[in-house]
């Protein structure tokens, strides 16, 4: 009963901000980054205002991609934690 719960609130998100989803429960949204930070952490400014905390993915990390400050970024978020991300993918 609560999983459904939880399934139906992110859904709800989903088609409230208009994003895709990868994962199962997982939303991904466009953002910028905005900053670097120590252990490649990133504050990354999302397309609907919010600005989230986001890493870098494996890999990411395995094949070397640079994220550097005004990045075009897809960041995947969790429902359970909206201020926390991981980065998939840096535009062009």
């Amino acid at each position: 009963m609560h999983d459904l719960c939880l399934q139906a609130r992110a859904l709800k998100l989903v088609q409230r901000l208009g994003v895709m989803a990868k994962k199962e429960g997982a939303l991904e949204l466009e953002g910028t980054v905005v900053e670097a930070l120590p252990n490649a952490m990133f504050r990354v400014e999302l397309s609907n205002g919010h600005k989230v905390l986001a890493t870098i993915s494996g890999k990411m990390r395995q094949h070397y991609i640079r994220i550097i400050p005004a990045d075009r970024v897809v960041v995947e978020l969790s429902p359970y934690d909206l201020s926390r991300g991981r980065i998939v993918f840096r535009h062009r």
